[in-house]
C-alpha cells in the first residue's frame, strides 16, 4: 500500500484513507494508521471523531488485535457512507463559493435545489460552520435593478425547458399592459441583468420570442411535447445583435465615446463582434452591431456628454431626440 508520509494531506483526504485501511483489513493497528497516512496521534484521533460523529462510522477499538475495525453497523442511526465523489479544501471552498453565487442570482429560487448539495460538502470539512459563514460574510452579490420572479413560475419552467414540453403562459405586456395567452415551446432559460428570460417558439405567431418571466400571470406545464429550435437559429437570433432583444436584422451603430469616458468604455465588452479603436485625440471610437435598438440607446444615453452616436442617422435622432425631450422637463419644472 502506498504510503503518505511526507506529503501534506487535508482532512478530506486523511478521512478516505482511513475508511480505505479500515475496509481492507479485519483490524488496524494505531501505528499502521500513523505511519501509512503520515499523522501524528492527535490528528488520528481527530479524524476518528469526525467520522464517527459526520458520517456515523460504526469504528470501535478491538483489544485482541490492539487496534481499530469496523464493526458491523445496526439498524439504529443513519447507515454510514462516506460521499461518493471527494474534493481537497481548496475544491470544497470553491464550489461553496459558486454555491452561494447561485443561490445569490434569484435568492429563494435556487436554494432548494442547492440545500443538499452544500450540506453534503460541509459533511466533509473540519469547520463547516465557520467556513460557510465566512464565505457568506465575505462574498457578495449588489443586485441592482433586480425584477423579482416567482419561484412557482419559475420551477414550473425549468421543468417544462428540461422535460422538453410545451407551456400555456399569461403575460402581461409591460408596453402596453395587455394580457395575452400564449402556447410556447421553451428553448433556453437566460439571465441578462439582473431579469430572467424565457427563449421559445411561439406557436401562435410561428417564432421565437422572448419573454421576461417577471411578467408572467401564470405558467402551466402541457403534455404536447415541445418543438426544437435548431441551436444555430438561436444564437443568430440571439447573438447576432445587441442586448436581449436581438434579431436577424442586423445594423451597425458607430459611437464615439470622449476622452473622459474612453478608457472606462475601452474596458466594457459592448459585444462579442465589437470593433474599437482609439483616436489620436484619445477618444475610443466603438462599432456595434444591433437589431433593436432600444437597449442601446439606454447605454448609449448613460455616458451623457461623454458618448456620441456618429451612425446610422436614424440612431443618432433617437438619441437626439431623448436628450431634448429629458432637457424639456428639466425647462419645464415639476
Amino acid at each position: 500500500m502506498t504510503s503518505f508520509r511526507g506529503t501534506q494531506m487535508n482532512q478530506t483526504e486523511r478521512l478516505y484513507q482511513i475508511d480505505k485501511l479500515l475496509r481492507a483489513n479485519r483490524c488496524v493497528p494505531v501505528n499502521r494508521f500513523l505511519e501509512e497516512i503520515g499523522i501524528s496521534i492527535a490528528t488520528f484521533k481527530r479524524d476518528l471523531e469526525h467520522l464517527r460523529s459526520h458520517f456515523n462510522a460504526p469504528i470501535e477499538w478491538d483489544r485482541e488485535c490492539r487496534g481499530y475495525r469496523l464493526a458491523t453497523p445496526t439498524n439504529a442511526g443513519p447507515r454510514y457512507e462516506l460521499p461518493g465523489v471527494w474534493f481537497n479544501a481548496g475544491e470544497i471552498h470553491a464550489l461553496l463559493t459558486i454555491e452561494h453565487l447561485l443561490e445569490n442570482i434569484e435568492p429563494g429560487v435556487l436554494q432548494p435545489h442547492f440545500g443538499a448539495f452544500r450540506e453534503r460538502l460541509a459533511a466533509i470539512l473540519e469547520q463547516p460552520e465557520s467556513t460557510m459563514r465566512e464565505i457568506e460574510r465575505r462574498v457578495f452579490i449588489h443586485h441592482r435593478f433586480k425584477r423579482p420572479t416567482s419561484p412557482r413560475h419559475f420551477n414550473t419552467i425549468v421543468e417544462a425547458l428540461l422535460q422538453r414540453r410545451r407551456l400555456r403562459l399569461t403575460h402581461d405586456s409591460r408596453f402596453n399592459h395587455k394580457i395575452s395567452e400564449r402556447t410556447v415551446s421553451p428553448q433556453r432559460l437566460i439571465h441578462f441583468r439582473e431579469v430572467w428570460y424565457l427563449v421559445v417558439w411561439c406557436h401562435l405567431r410561428e417564432a421565437v420570442r422572448t419573454f421576461a418571466l417577471d411578467n408572467l400571470l401564470a405558467a402551466e406545464i402541457l403534455i404536447e411535447p415541445a418543438i426544437e429550435v435548431e441551436a444555430t437559429e438561436l444564437n443568430d437570433l440571439l447573438e447576432s445583435g445587441y442586448g436581449i432583444w436581438s434579431g436577424k436584422e442586423v445594423r451597425w451603430a458607430t459611437l464615439r465615446l470622449h476622452p473622459s469616458s474612453a478608457r472606462w468604455a475601452a474596458s466594457e465588452t459592448w459585444h462579442r463582434d465589437q470593433r474599437a479603436h482609439f483616436d489620436a485625440d484619445g477618444s475610443y471610437l466603438l462599432e456595434i452591431p444591433y437589431a433593436q435598438d432600444d437597449e442601446l440607446i439606454m447605454d448609449v444615453l448613460k455616458y451623457g456628454g461623454g458618448c456620441t452616436v456618429l451612425a446610422p442617422e436614424e440612431l443618432r435622432a433617437k438619441v437626439m431626440l431623448r436628450l431634448d425631450e429629458a432637457r424639456q422637463n428639466y425647462l419645464q419644472g415639476d
